[in-house]
């Protein structure tokens, strides 16, 4: 596995559960509509799973409800509201990040990232961690016409960036990312480290690598 992508030319990561730890300021956003509602407050441990599937996960594990309740889009909303209040209060970048952004300096490697989140959110996120005045790039779930697992999000970062898809990585620690980057037509790698959903099962996605801690990546990048 070391050096299987050493001719890769850019990597793009997914943002929440690969890149940023949101977990807590995204439970706090929901659990604090629990509260309000008399119910009891629920343990990080009880969110964190579920936080890569943005208000869908947040709110079926707080209250049980799907999109198809008729009350989720005013309760999305309130979530989203909640979570824009509180965004940048204890999300941090994963241990190993900022150094394997340094490890990609050091290679040459662009890097840039590819998320669902919304400009609304993301783009206040990544203002506000330094470590991303490095990326190269930014697309956000509402860039395009269409989300992940769709292509079209990749595409547009690999345009961006001037480097043809083929030639790019796509990291991400959902099914959906590596969904996308196989349609993309680019390497994938399954970030284990991240959020993954009780019955999600990373062996099964079909990624081209797993990794268990962001610095692996580097291995996979060697060129010696």
């Amino acid at each position: 596995m070391r050096g299987m992508f050493a001719q890769a030319k850019a990597v793009l990561f997914d943002l929440d559960g690969t890149l940023v730890d949101s977990a807590p300021d995204l439970g706090a956003a929901v659990d604090k509509m629990r509260v309000e509602r008399g119910l009891p407050s629920l343990p990080l441990a009880r969110y964190r799973s579920m936080a890569g599937a943005g208000a869908r996960g947040m709110l079926g594990e707080a209250f049980g409800i799907g999109p198809d309740h008729p009350d989720f889009p005013a309760m999305r909303e309130e979530f989203f509201q909640n979570y824009q209040a509180c965004l940048m209060e204890r999300t941090l970048p994963f241990g190993g990040v900022a150094q394997l952004m340094d490890g990609l300096a050091e290679l040459g490697l662009p890097w840039g990232v590819v998320t669902n989140k919304s400009t609304r959110f993301s783009e206040p996120l990544t203002r506000g961690i330094p470590l991303f005045s490095m990326a190269s790039t930014v697309v956000s779930g509402d860039t395009t016409p269409y989300a992940k697992p769709h292509p079209a999000p990749l595409l547009e970062a690999a345009e961006r960036m001037r480097i043809a898809p083929c030639d790019c990585i796509y990291v991400g620690d959902d099914k959906r990312d590596i969904q996308a980057g196989h349609a993309a037509g680019m390497g994938t790698v399954a970030a284990v480290y991240g959020y993954l959903g009780l019955v999600q099962e990373p062996l099964d996605w079909g990624a081209h690598a797993i990794i268990n801690s962001p610095l692996e990546l580097l291995q996979l990048l060697d060129r010696d």
